[in-house]
């Protein structure tokens, strides 16, 4: 039962954030790109900060200082990234970044390895250069021209900054869900809201102030939230999975409610995205089983050194990696197994 909720979680974090790019195309006949980034992002904000007065017997661990350095990096990169897809949606087509949204995969997973040194196995590296192709071929503005499309590079733009995002926001994950959504919200909201009054972007009309935060609570706020709820049940790489049927979700909404035609070189990226979506999301996979392990453990006791084997039974995670697989042992478990041999 509770598998079943967390999938509905994380199709319906994927809906969410699909009606980003559509309906953001929509506003932005009314709105500046800079000020419907910053409303974006202050509607998730407000809307998940005034969910939490409602939720106060939820124990979860604080951010402290040493996040700091992290809660930084997360809040500038959020200021640049939906600056830089806004741009792209009101100078390029909405199911042309839709689409693009998947390239976050590869940023986010060439960042980890260069700079956290993740293992990526063959598979991913395959999705990857499936992914990167696909981008490519939509960032042509036709199959007439050698033109790259500037609405295309401003969405890889973003994808890039939500990429490095992605990356400092993994190492504070474990903190209070609350927390982390309100503070990107509100202050990469903010620092948007600032860059705009700068750019002297003209304030929109109330209607549509009020519309651009409530598509923010749902796209981002609500997403963001039940992203992370359902990672509690299903793990990251399963929700993952699930979570990339959104850049197709909004591909979809943008063919419906933006009367957006298909090209060919659209369908040949789009054939081309969704091989290596389907390899991106395989290499997720995890299967859990139960069986027994031996195990040799030597120590010294009483002044004799003493040889035991261990044998004992647990689940563990086997994630699939170009047909290699593998685990840890906790070695606090033997020696707490080989206690009670005792």
């Amino acid at each position: 039962m509770q598998k079943s909720k967390s999938i509905i979680y994380a199709l319906l974090a994927a809906a969410f954030y699909a009606i980003n790019v559509p309906f953001s195309k929509l506003l932005l006949v009314h709105v500046g790109a800079t000020t419907m980034a910053a409303l974006l992002y202050l509607g998730a904000g407000i809307g998940i900060g005034i969910m939490s007065l409602f939720n106060r017997q939820e124990q979860s661990v604080k951010l402290d200082r040493k996040d700091l350095p992290f809660v930084i990096g997360m809040i500038v990169l959020d200021i640049a990234a939906p600056i830089f897809l806004m741009l792209g949606i009101s100078c390029g087509s909405s199911s042309n970044a839709s689409l693009l949204g998947n390239f976050e995969i590869v940023a986010t997973t060439i960042i980890a390895f260069v700079v956290f040194r993740e293992t990526v196995s063959r598979r991913l590296w395959a999705a990857i250069a499936l992914i990167t192709l696909s981008s490519i071929l939509l960032s042509f503005e036709g199959t007439d021209s050698f033109r790259f499309s500037y609405g295309s590079l401003f969405v890889l733009f973003a994808t890039v900054c939500w990429g490095f995002e992605n990356n400092c926001t993994r190492n504070i994950s474990s903190k209070s869900t609350y927390e982390i959504v309100v503070l990107k919200g509100i202050f990469s909201g903010v620092g948007s809201l600032i860059i705009a009054f700068i750019k002297k972007e003209t304030m929109p009309q109330l209607k549509y102030i009020a519309l651009a935060l409530i598509l923010g609570f749902a796209a981002y706020g609500l997403s963001i939230f039940l992203y992370i709820r359902a990672q509690n049940t299903l793990g990251a790489a399963k929700t993952s999975a699930y979570y990339a049927v959104a850049p197709f979700i909004g591909v979809f909404l943008s063919f419906v409610f933006l009367r957006e035609h298909l090209t060919g070189m659209y369908l040949i990226a789009l054939a081309v995205m969704i091989a290596g979506t389907v390899l991106a999301t395989a290499d997720t996979l995890i299967m859990q089983h139960s069986h027994q392990h031996q195990h040799t453990v030597t120590h010294t006791h009483d002044g004799n050194t003493h040889t035991h084997t261990v044998t004992h039974s647990h689940k563990h995670n086997h994630y699939y990696t170009g047909g290699k697989h593998g685990h840890r042992h906790s070695k606090d478990q033997l020696i707490k197994e080989l206690t009670m041999q005792k």
